[in-house]
């Protein structure tokens, strides 16, 4: 009888010390178990305990060489450390997308109180994109491989049910700057409709969310030519809306937020610097009102949530020193938190782009913007915007390509001041 009562008490005790690895602790201090079985997108978009991220996990100047599931498992170690709890992927025709829905599945098994869901993305574009068929883009017709996009995205999503919380038709595909392989709204409308009701069939869960992933002016947020009856029909469609915002980029291509104020002449570097990136921060609010109000003049509601917004440490062409002076780790960790700290005080998810750099995406420039959009280096070391996280400790013990998680500038900032521009002094700004 005391033998049994023993064992009681041990296997009481392991149960206990497994819930409190897995449980949350509410108002009164008691502990509950954390179920993560149930939870779907609508739990996890908008919740500040769910940060989000884009993420690619290339590590070269070429996606020929694929992230293996080892080192996307390294990757999801960090994220976690940082409170990133949902990534986003872009397509599923290259191995990384499967690595990394594996490579979580694989965590979840070695730790079960580990978390991390994915918006798995698919790439849709029209016929003849990117000329790859020595024909022009036809933008009224869809390239033949979409089928075989979203047939690939249904399977892995049936095959990671707990993983997989959202399925994205497009990454800016409808924005009509693309012009290499942006479609009409009416191909999105389709893919869109075949995932509900592969839904309603019981393919699909029907908690998984089906959303497309496009430019503010895509969702009707821009000028009258993109407000189309498909439109109005896809954004019926779509469980939410998964919108992009980019002020970065418009320091360049439509600067009337961007620059130093007269008045603000008298203050330091950093507070002209933290005065302009807080207009930059409303540029982008700007944005996402244009698309609220515009979804609201139809008479639809649907959540918003921002798919993509980011600001590069470096460039050599149209942001940098030598154009409208944007791109720093400064400007970057600024904007950072204070798009972090918008979206989660109005409960919607940001996923920031992106987690680390990617040379690939400008392989023939190094210096080029596209490669420095990263709160890491390829190599590890954590850029500004992250820097109290590594004076909290939260990375000891991981590594990326066999480094330790470190500081650029050796953690300098006057270092890093070197290297940030003040934009130019304007009388007036919108």
């Amino acid at each position: 009888m005391k033998k049994s009562i023993e064992i009681a008490i041990c296997l009481f005790t392991i149960i206990l010390v497994f819930s409190c690895n897995n449980a949350i602790k509410n108002k009164n201090n008691s502990i509950i178990v954390k179920d993560q079985s149930n939870l779907n997108a609508k739990d996890i978009l908008g919740n500040p305990e769910y940060l989000a991220i884009s993420y690619g996990g290339y590590r070269t100047k070429t996606r020929d060489i694929q992230p293996t599931i080892e080192e996307i498992k390294g990757d999801m170690k960090i994220l976690n450390a940082m409170g990133v709890k949902i990534l986003r992927t872009y397509n599923v025709h290259y191995d990384q997308a499967a690595n990394t829905l594996e490579a979580i599945h694989q965590l979840k098994a070695e730790d079960p109180s580990f978390e991390m869901y994915v918006m798995l993305g698919m790439w849709i574009d029209c016929k003849n994109a990117f000329y790859r068929e020595d024909g022009h883009p036809d933008h009224n017709q869809e390239s033949k491989r979409n089928s075989i996009e979203v047939e690939t995205a249904v399977e892995l999503a049936k095959k990671y049910p707990r993983i997989v919380k959202i399925l994205a038709v497009g990454n800016e595909a409808m924005v009509k700057w693309a012009d290499e392989y942006y479609v009409q709204p009416g191909v999105i409308l389709k893919w869109v409709n075949h995932l509900q009701d592969l839904k309603k069939s019981g393919v699909l869960s029907k908690d998984l969310w089906i959303t497309s992933s496009d430019n503010f002016a895509s969702w009707g947020g821009g000028g009258t030519e993109y407000h189309v009856e498909d439109l109005v029909k896809l954004i019926n469609a779509v469980d939410y809306i998964s919108m992009h915002t980019y002020p970065m980029h418009d320091t360049h291509y439509n600067p009337v937020f961007w620059g130093s104020l007269e008045s603000e002449i008298d203050l330091s570097k950093k507070g002209k610097i933290d005065a302009t990136m807080l207009r930059a921060q409303g540029y982008a609010k700007s944005q996402y009102v244009s698309v609220y109000n515009y979804i609201k003049s139809l008479g639809i509601n649907k959540p918003i949530h921002i798919g993509e917004t980011g600001w590069a440490s470096f460039s050599n062409g149209l942001y940098g020193d030598s154009g409208s002076k944007a791109t720093d780790e400064y400007k970057e960790g600024v904007y950072y938190q204070l798009m972090k700290d918008w979206t989660n005080s109005i409960g919607m998810s940001c996923f920031y782009f992106e987690a680390f750099d990617e040379h690939w995406k400008d392989a023939q420039n190094e210096k080029g913007s596209e490669n420095h959009f990263g709160l890491f280096t390829v190599n590890g070391q954590a850029n500004y915007a992250l820097w109290d996280l590594v004076d909290q400790g939260v990375f000891e013990g991981l590594t990326r390509n066999g480094n330790p998680i470190t500081k650029t500038y050796n953690g300098s900032i006057d270092e890093l001041m070197k290297d940030v521009m003040v934009p130019t002094i304007k009388s007036t700004l919108k």
